[in-house]
């Protein structure tokens, strides 16, 4: 079996999809896959195309037995909507050209989604090869930017509507990265096989990379200290101003230190609250490889997981609990619905707090900092919950059997 994945983004970029997929490469080549992707420079958060790439319209390379194609992509750093239109759709071109020309046959183009509109190059492609569509949906799009207030112009959001319509109708098979991403396809499109492709961490792989045990020594933190950690993107959606807020409250006990690593759009406001509120408690460090921030997650006492407070987030599952997980590190989980029902009320791996809610939080941190006894607890929970619910060679094992039948 043949199988393109099209990704806007991949590794060496940081990020969510980037390590998803590069993890579902593997284990679908371990089943007997031939496993290529076609991908962009990569670029991503920076929005500035990495140097070993720049100069290239077209690259193909090998990593780790995976054949990566690349093609050029504008990568700017307005927010602008134009920009990151012209962003978007010059991969689009870019992508089909090389998925055209320089890729052979295939039996299935994946598409990772958003962008959506990367989904035209995934079903043109899918029509030049001769294979079928399937399309994964790691984020409702256009309802998500619509309710984050990141697109309002109501032509665009409507034909972005009709575009998201056309490409379920044209897909082989929609897959969703959370249940309730499922339960929205499948309730707007009843005729459709949509399938929970579900996200997860290979714990060995996780368990490899060492802890660097003078880590805490080297970025200024005590023995002492209690290290709460959120790693990711600094974006939109993910509310950091409530780790901000809640660090504020917690000034008058010194021990609890919170560490923002990451980039994004939101980091300049961050970095400007900071300063304003004088929040010698808070540290920022910027983004790094994976490989990289597993040495933090050792050395930090919890993991600080928020997003907004928005129905459209009740759906959602951040991928980068598993990781802690992994690392058996108890988690602060602000997100409602699916999230907070799986991890905290079946898996017991942490505590929720309201999302948007930094009094809330306070108390949390509070909690777990005065009660190591229950954060050894939670962090084995959540350990053996991954082990059992989240498996990636179990999930790649059951998407196989499902595309092969």
């Amino acid at each position: 079996m043949r199988i393109l994945i099209l990704t806007q983004y991949f590794i060496p970029e940081t990020g969510a999809p980037q390590s998803r997929l590069l993890q579902w490469a593997r284990q679908l080549s371990r089943k007997g896959a031939t496993v290529e992707v076609l991908t962009a420079m990569p670029n991503y958060p920076e929005m500035s195309i990495h140097q070993a790439y720049r100069g290239k319209f077209f690259l193909t390379e090998e990593m780790g037995g995976l054949t990566i194609h690349r093609s050029w992509i504008y990568a700017g750093s307005s927010k602008a909507i134009l920009p990151r239109l012209i962003n978007y759709f010059s991969f689009v071109f870019t992508s089909l050209l090389c998925g055209i020309f320089r890729t052979g046959k295939f039996d299935y183009v994946f598409c990772e989604s958003p962008p959506l509109f990367l989904g035209i190059t995934a079903w043109l492609l899918s029509v030049f090869k001769g294979a079928r569509l399937i399309f994964n949906v790691s984020d409702l799009w256009p309802e998500s930017a619509e309710k984050l207030g990141l697109v309002k112009n109501r032509l665009m959001l409507s034909t972005a509507a009709s575009l998201e319509r056309f490409l379920y109708r044209k897909s082989f098979l929609v897959t969703g990265q959370t249940r309730g991403i499922v339960e929205n396809i499948s309730s707007r499109f009843p005729h459709k096989q949509v399938y929970w492709f579900k996200n997860g961490a290979v714990v060995s792989e996780l368990e490899a990379i060492q802890a660097d045990p003078l880590l805490r020594e080297k970025f200024g933190f005590k023995p002492q200290d209690f290290l709460l950690l959120y790693a990711g993107i600094l974006g939109h959606a993910q509310g950091l101003e409530v780790l901000l807020q809640a660090a504020e409250q917690l000034k008058q006990v010194p021990a609890i230190k919170f560490l923002i690593m990451g980039s994004g759009p939101e980091k300049e406001k961050l970095l400007k609250i900071k300063e304003t509120e004088s929040l010698g408690n808070v540290i920022f460090l910027d983004s790094r490889p994976k490989s990289e921030v597993i040495p933090f997650i050792h050395a930090s006492d919890a993991a600080v997981i928020p997003l907004r407070r928005l129905d459209l987030f009740k759906g959602a599952i951040p991928s980068k609990i598993f990781e802690n997980l992994a690392l058996k590190k108890p988690i602060l989980l602000g997100v409602e619905g699916e999230a907070k029902e799986l991890l905290i009320d079946i898996g017991k791996a942490g505590l929720a707090f309201i999302p948007d809610d930094p009094a809330d939080l306070a108390s949390r941190i509070l909690y777990l900092y005065t009660h190591e006894q229950e954060r050894k607890e939670f962090g084995q929970n959540g350990y053996e919950y991954l082990q059992k619910e989240f498996n990636p060679e179990i999930i790649v094992n059951e998407f196989w059997n499902l595309i092969n039948a």
